[in-house]
């Protein structure tokens, strides 16, 4: 686990976690507010589990993503 809180781009994130959820802390936005870097510290096949290590950490400023295309049978609430 050599990536584990490093800053990544999300250029090599979605090289390496394709298929997972992503726990980043003190994410970087470019011009168009999307995520383009942040510290990588958890990663799972697991949603659930990420968000957990999110309540657990309790850092300030997280993004929690999914890396890829969302499974068709996720439900999404905003």
């Amino acid at each position: 686990m050599g990536d584990m809180n490093k800053v990544l781009t999300m250029k090599q994130i979605e090289a390496r976690f394709a298929g997972e959820w992503i726990l980043l802390v003190d994410p970087e936005s470019n011009r168009q507010s999307e995520i383009a870097r942040g510290r990588l510290v958890f990663h799972s096949k697991d949603r659930s589990e990420v968000y957990r290590k999110a309540l657990e950490r309790k850092d300030e400023h997280t993004a929690v993503l999914y890396v890829g295309k969302l499974p068709e049978d996720l439900v999404a609430v905003l």
